[in-house]
């Protein structure tokens, strides 16, 4: 059974960071395409970064500069460094392994307010 769990969510002051952490577990992690998600209410689910088994990364221009994905095939988790929050950031962000067949992870709430 494939599981993602995403962790490190939170309240942040504008200016500030947060990590989330996703740890897959019931796939052979170091071959997964990685990538994180976000979505606020009424919107469709957002492309924010990925990382390829190769270590290929992408991010969306929204966030480039402020957001870091990396990950740790030892520890079968993926990250996302995210400094210098806006407000605009806000959002639930979700886990994905994966191209064909995508798994999702449940998702963490990130509230960027002061």
């Amino acid at each position: 059974q494939v599981q993602l769990v995403e962790s490190g969510g939170g309240l942040v002051q504008p200016g500030g960071s947060l990590r989330l952490s996703c740890a897959a577990s019931g796939i052979l992690f170091r071959r997964y395409y990685m990538a994180w998600y976000r979505q606020t209410p009424g919107s469709q689910r957002e492309f924010v970064a990925a990382i390829s088994d190769r270590f290929t990364i992408n991010y969306a221009d929204s966030i480039r500069g402020r957001f870091t994905v990396f990950r740790d095939n030892a520890k079968n988790t993926v990250y996302l460094q995210m400094n210098n929050l806006k407000p605009e950031d806000t959002a639930v962000y979700y886990c994905k392994a994966g191209i064909d067949p995508t798994y999702w992870g449940q998702g963490t709430q990130v509230t960027v307010s002061s």
